[in-house]
């Protein structure tokens, strides 16, 4: 059974870091796309960062301040996120694309079920 556990999440002031892990389990995904969303509070989910190979991508509104890493190793991938602000405040999900890229909100791949960030002021 495939399962995806998050981790790394929890309360930071204005200008904090926090990386976010994500451990996967059940087979091997070398080579498929990773990727981390989130949902704010009242929005709909959106895509943060992905990474495919050695191809990264990242949102206009993380540029510069998240990075996204992956171990396939050890079927892992990590969020390192610095200088956060309350609009990062969120539930940040980890996802595998078996298909695409990872950057797509349904995509129909195997997603975690969450960890919550909080940003205050």
């Amino acid at each position: 059974q495939v399962r995806l556990v998050e981790s790394g999440g929890g309360v930071v002031q204005t200008g904090g870091s926090l990386r976010l892990s994500c451990v996967a389990s059940g087979r091997s995904f070398g080579g498929y796309a990773m990727g981390w969303f989130r949902r704010a509070p009242g929005k709909e989910r959106e895509s943060v960062a992905a990474i495919a190979g050695g191809t990264t991508y990242y949102a206009d509104f993380v540029k510069g301040r998240f990075r996204i890493s992956r171990d396939d190793a050890l079927n892992t991938f990590s969020l390192q996120m610095n200088n956060l602000e309350p609009e990062d405040t969120g539930v940040y999900f980890c996802n595998i694309d078996l298909t695409g890229s990872a950057t797509a909100p349904d995509n129909s791949g195997y997603w975690g079920r969450g960890t919550q960030v909080t940003v205050s002021e």
